[in-house]
């Protein structure tokens, strides 16, 4: 029997009993009464396990609802060893400073703002388990926004529907490397949208999903009325040794009088080597759109322009040019043991591109390891060495540390 159940069970014989010698019941009677509702909370924690997995979640008397509570609190220290990093806390190869422009050199922050919260519940209907999940965290991008809660999922899902927010269905998390920097290597997708979804699982061939999502550019890049939402399709098969997927996007951007369509292909996969080692790789292109795309350029809008005096320097046309993103990402992870695991893993992005000023190759490269001396406590350590080159020739480089301890629950 679980231990939250057993409590519960001896919860319930102490108050019966209490109750019967109050009103003189028979001990017979009393017995009788014990054993069904014990038979009735067996019932439900059945019930709801069948209906999905609650991960040691909690099921109580009265309801068919299993939660579970789970998250980490998590620090970091990063240490910059050449030129210091963006104002964001973590890597960002595509907003790197120019060496040029980057007289700094060194620079140690302290951060616990990736500690997270979730809650998931799992319910039997008729239709199956209904899941629900929500999870937040303290990390919101850009400097000035340091420890302000941020909404990650929201979402409920039944029957190979799924309404709400989380990643994308153009990502690829089964082949994306394992990082302690917490945004990973650059060139591959990694976004989380609002969204309705729709997955069909033939366990004899493939899983094939449809997805539309919120088209809002999260980044502010001038595009916000967009008219249709994002359209995504992906096809995965599984095999005894990997597994491998393909992903097809369409999205919208507009200006104030202009409609643009851009499109995006994506395809991974893995190999398990042995039981210790497993190979990842996955490429991706897409042609304006820098949340499906970490790393791109986006897109431009031809907008009016205007000097600090306020006088209009330039009449925008409202022309909207994409930039044509190429990302592809390389990742091997070994487990030495249950307590210890390695991670090497390569990204890099190539764009086409008139402006000089835009990333023309970003390349990036993590190694690192995590140790777990005891269970639910996780110590990390990595080194991230990158290099970005403008259209116009100019370069920054990226050489830092990071370490980062991690307690789960």
């Amino acid at each position: 029997m679980s231990t939250p159940l057993a409590l519960v069970a001896v919860i319930l014989l102490i108050g019966t009993a209490g109750t019967a010698q109050a009103q003189t019941t028979s001990k017979d009677d009393e017995i009788r009464q014990l054993r069904e509702r014990l038979e009735q909370i067996e019932g439900k924690l059945a019930k709801a396990q069948a209906g999905g997995d609650t991960r040691g979640g909690l099921c109580l008397p009265g309801i068919d609802t299993a939660l579970h509570v789970y998250g980490y609190a998590e620090a970091h220290v990063i240490h910059d060893v050449g030129a210091s990093g963006p104002n964001d806390l973590f890597t960002d190869l595509s907003l790197q400073p120019l060496d040029k422009d980057q007289p700094q050199r060194g620079k140690t922050r302290f951060t616990a703002e990736t500690s997270r919260l979730g809650f998931e519940t799992s319910t039997p209907t008729m239709l199956g388990a209904f899941m629900t999940r929500v999870e937040a965290d303290f990390y919101s991008y850009g400097a000035g926004k340091r420890n302000h809660l941020r909404l990650r999922h929201a979402y409920g899902e039944v029957a190979g529907f799924l309404i709400g927010q989380t990643w994308s269905t153009f990502m690829d998390l089964d082949d994306l490397p394992e990082t302690v920097d917490f945004n990973g290597p650059i060139g591959a997708p990694f976004s989380r949208r609002t969204q309705i979804r729709y997955t069909y699982n033939d366990p004899q061939f493939a899983k094939f999903t449809v997805a539309l999502e919120d088209p809002t550019d999260q980044f502010a890049g001038g595009s916000s009325n967009e008219k249709l939402p994002q359209v995504v399709l992906r096809v995965d098969r599984s095999f005894d040794r990997g597994a491998v997927n393909v992903r097809l996007l369409e999205h919208e951007k507009r200006s104030f009088n202009q409609t643009k369509r851009g499109a995006g292909v994506g395809i991974g996969g893995s190999y398990k080597v042995n039981d210790k080692n497993l190979l990842m790789a996955q490429y991706t292109q897409v042609n304006g759109d820098i949340d499906q795309l970490y790393g791109s350029n986006g897109y431009s809008i031809d907008s009016d322009q205007f000097d600090a005096a306020g006088n209009q320097t330039h009449v925008g046309t409202g022309a909207i040019t994409f930039d044509k993103n190429r990302g592809l990402v390389l990742g091997w992870a070994h487990n030495s043991s249950d307590q210890l695991r390695a991670n090497l893993a390569f990204g890099m992005n190539r764009a086409k591109s008139a402006e000089a000023i835009d990333n023309k190759r970003l390349t990036q490269l993590h190694v690192g390891a995590i140790y777990s001396p005891i269970r639910n406590i996780e110590l990390g350590g990595e080194l991230i060495l990158g290099r970005k080159v403008n259209f116009a020739g100019d370069t920054g480089k990226m050489q830092r540390v990071d370490l980062m301890a991690r307690y789960s629950f």
